[in-house]
């Protein structure tokens, strides 16, 4: 069979790219054809895949998406594919790949009612009705539980629409035989001593992930303890803020911010920490990256896989409502606590032996293949 995905953008380093490219790999591994609509590709373009750069533009993200829906709804009714499958909110499609929140509740919770009058409102809440609304016929693949219960709030989603997935963390992400060695490599590189500590701050987006809160956390260290710390930032962002941010907090020397790469793992194994202080996240996939690599994690409760943390035993989660100086508490102990540490990181390790958290590519080619094998 034919099979149509839809996003608007993909680059190497995003989540949201990375479930697709896996969820694509499970159907072309099944026998089936891949053509991928998109408004930009970045990165090399895998064998087997058709990608069709969608010719559109806006001057603002509404008109543009709206444009690009159109197009792809033309360019199936002259190529027609057996299934569609959205990583966006847009009508039209068979199966959608829920990786953003819901997000009439946020326009009600977090916006003005005067926001509930402009464009941008009408755009974004008629493509999630499209997608949700409870005549749609729409499958929705489901990758954080908390959220079905907003969808169906809003749009009265029937229940057997949704699927839910476990989450679909990469094998190449677990910590290898070699571990300590790579470990011990990446610290000589990076000229970090035996009691240096190193904290890792990992997605694009710096300021939806929190990157300011990690700063002022990093910062509220005691001075013999915040001279051996040093923060690594990695993602596809302008870094120029926090840039700003870390000379006024004092922290120039000790914090670098480097672009997405491929070689996340080295970081994983070469860091002390994971702090993803983030203030929203439907999932935080890289909370599970840190997991299986054995690295203690310090996140915050919005983010929906926060609790994966709780129940692997392997780290700390900020509460809701969220405080800075909570924070800045939580960081202290677990800098000071090598023993802690320790735990988490066998506690981390032994989770990632028997949890159910890397078949979500599987499970989701199951859905947009049913009655289709």
């Amino acid at each position: 069979m034919q099979i149509a995905f839809c996003l608007y953008k993909y680059f190497p380093f995003g989540g949201l790219q990375r479930d697709f490219l896996r969820i694509a790999f499970a159907c072309q591994a099944r026998g089936h054809a891949l053509r991928v609509y998109t408004l930009e590709w970045r990165g090399d373009v895998p064998e087997g895949f058709e990608v069709v750069l969608v010719p559109v533009s806006g001057l603002t993200n509404q008109r543009r998406y709206a444009r690009f829906s159109d197009w792809v709804a033309d360019d199936l009714a002259r190529r027609p594919a057996d299934r569609v499958v959205g990583f966006n909110k847009m009508p039209g499609l068979d199966v959608y790949f829920a990786a953003d929140p819901c997000f009439e509740d946020k326009a009600r919770t977090l916006r003005s009612a005067l926001y509930r009058m402009s464009g941008r409102y009408r755009h974004f809440s008629a493509y999630e009705r499209a997608v949700f609304g409870p005549q749609a016929p729409t499958e929705i693949l489901m990758i954080a539980p908390q959220q079905q219960a907003l969808f169906q709030k809003y749009y009265r989603t029937p229940g057997e629409r949704f699927h839910l997935l476990p989450p679909g963390i990469a094998l190449d992400r677990r910590a290898p035989a070699d571990a300590r060695e790579i470990r011990s490599d990446f610290r000589h590189e990076f000229a970090l001593q035996a009691d240096d500590l190193l904290l890792l701050q990992i997605g694009s987006g710096f300021k939806t992930k929190g990157l300011d809160r990690s700063l002022k956390a990093l910062a509220a260290l005691p001075p013999a303890l915040r001279s051996r710390s040093r923060l690594i930032a990695i993602g596809d962002d302008d870094p120029k803020l926090f840039h700003g941010q870390a000379r006024a907090l004092g922290l120039a020397d000790q914090v670098s911010i480097l672009r997405g790469r491929s070689d996340i793992l080295r970081f994983l194994l070469g860091a002390d920490l994971l702090v993803h202080p983030a203030y929203n996240e439907n999932t935080g996939t890289v909370l599970l990256e840190a997991v299986v690599a054995g690295l203690p994690v310090l996140t915050t409760a919005v983010c929906g896989y926060a609790h994966y943390i709780s129940d692997a035993d392997a780290g700390k989660v900020v509460p809701e409502p969220f405080a800075q100086a909570c924070l800045d508490q939580f960081l202290l102990q677990m800098l000071r606590d090598a023993p802690a540490r320790q735990r988490w990181h066998a506690s981390a390790l032994a989770y990632a032996e028997h949890a159910d958290i890397y078949s979500n590519a599987e499970r989701a080619a199951d859905v947009i293949l049913k009655d289709r094998q």
